[in-house]
């Protein structure tokens, strides 16, 4: 095995740089890990659901609040904007403050965040609501992830850790579009926001006695400067990535440019920022390692292809097919149970393999489905073209997923595991803004029948939700 496939070997340690507490050394396995898990899973679950499962309801709330056509994409954009924006921040302050501390915090202010947007009487409060959501989830998302880093150090359990995670990274997102589908048909759109409220109550009660307390060594010391670059940065890039999708603005507009040029100038000058302080809010030695490097990169780019393919599928299911919010949720289904059962395996064959045959295979899985999803058209059905591209690509993801998340926390110090696992969902996201602008921007893809993008085939105010009832 190359240096590359031998990383897997050697897990991230806790006992430098970082201190925990409930009872049990860093270097003693916890004995309740596996229960916490659990917890650490179903907060994950809920964070990842919620970037998709409003995507279904959309033109429900957009009927209900007279949300107008301009405005509507805010549903979408306060959400991403917050939660790209504050996550390299909100994995820093885990790092210091605590991970379970910071974990339970952001349950907390989820499930109000939610709330708040369930009952919202208004487009005003809904938006609120959602950038709140996005907030909350900049500190759930990575303290999820690093508490998972630190708990688990024996390089098989981590794999089956891992696995977890990445079965709910790859399929949570379908999960949401069904779930979406069934609150949306037999409730209201509403309650694709208020369903977060028991989850995550659930995961806060459950999470105080099986979830061990960590975090780094040391007087926590914020880099300011970096924090205010880096979060400046991110929302201006997620921001000009949606604005390039917008009809009549484009990739060219004096906005766009604007702001992924300033996004630009921000990133840059905070590296250059980060190099020179003594307490980084990102430390360069987390990305610039090759393997970590690769994998933050692999994981923009799948990200990317995912955010494209659910925005595309979930718009030629319901204008061109005329599926119902049940059913267009419902033909997601494939796709998540195809993600699920072979992370479970690929945890087993990670130790064995190593990550890179596994990504590289599942990587050229998905390529294939992809390039197959090209030859739908107004005349294909959904079993005959888009079942085996969903099963190929999910199978796929399967593959790339836990050693994808396993090979980006590689080697991490304790004292790093909240801003490198931050790093991960923040690779993520903007890899799914940009795949969502290149889908959507006016001279993108359209689903077949369609007049225009898929951002043209969104419903228009006041008209009736494709394929409803």
């Amino acid at each position: 095995m190359t240096a590359t496939d031998q990383t897997v070997a050697s897990p991230p340690g806790t006992s430098a740089g970082d201190t925990s507490t409930g009872g049990t050394s860093a270097a003693t396995p916890d004995p309740k890990r596996w229960l916490a898990l659990g917890v650490l899973a179903l907060a994950q679950l809920m964070v990842v659901l919620d970037a998709s499962i409003v995507n279904i309801a959309l033109p429900h709330a957009q009927a209900d609040l007279h949300i107008t056509d301009a405005n509507r994409q805010w549903v979408i954009t306060a959400y991403t904007l917050a939660f790209g924006g504050l996550l390299l921040l909100g994995g820093r302050v885990a790092d210091y403050v605590g991970r379970k501390k910071v974990f339970l915090i952001g349950l907390v202010a989820f499930a109000a965040a939610s709330a708040l947007g369930g009952v919202a009487p208004n487009s005003g409060l809904l938006f609120v609501a959602r950038a709140l959501q996005g907030a909350a989830g900049a500190l759930l998302a990575p303290a999820a992830l690093s508490l998972i880093t630190v708990t688990f150090t024996e390089a098989r359990e981590r794999a089956k850790a891992f696995g977890v995670y990445g079965a709910i990274a790859g399929g949570g997102s379908a999960i949401g579009l069904i779930l979406g589908g069934v609150l949306t048909e037999y409730a209201s759109w509403r309650w694709c926001l208020l369903v977060n409220v028991p989850i995550a109550l659930a995961a806060f009660a459950a999470a105080i006695p099986v979830v061990r307390e960590s975090r780094a060594e040391g007087k926590a010391s914020y880099d300011v400067p970096g924090a205010v670059l880096v979060t400046l940065g991110l929302v201006s890039l997620v921001y000009g990535f949606t604005k390039a999708a917008e009809k009549g603005v484009g990739w060219t507009s004096p906005t766009t440019l604007s702001l992924i040029g300033g996004a630009l100038v921000l990133l840059a000058l905070f590296v250059l920022v980060e190099h020179r302080s003594k307490a980084p809010l990102l430390p360069l030695r987390v990305p610039v390692d090759r393997n970590r490097g690769g994998s933050y990169l692999a994981n923009l780019l799948v990200g990317s292809g995912l955010f494209a393919m659910f925005l595309f599928l979930t718009f030629y299911f319901q204008t061109t097919l005329h599926y119902s919010a049940l059913k267009a949720g419902l033909a997601f289904l494939p796709f998540s149970g195809g993600i699920i059962l072979p992370a479970g395996v690929t945890s087993q064959l990670l130790p064995r393999f190593g990550p890179r045959r596994l990504m590289l295979t599942g990587l050229v899985m998905s390529t294939l489905g992809l390039l197959y999803l090209t030859q739908i058209s107004v005349t294909t059905s959904w079993v005959s073209h888009v079942l085996p591209a969903e099963l190929l690509m999910s199978l796929g993801m399967g593959l790339v997923f836990v050693p994808l998340a396993s090979t980006a926390l590689i080697g991490v110090s304790g004292h790093d595991a909240g801003v490198a696992s931050a790093l991960v969902n923040t690779t993520q996201q903007i890899g799914g803004s940009l795949g969502t602008a290149l889908v959507g921007w006016p001279g993108g893809v359209s689903p077949p029948g369609s007049h225009g993008t898929v951002r043209d085939s969104l419903p228009s105010h006041g008209s009736s939700h494709p394929g409803s009832r």
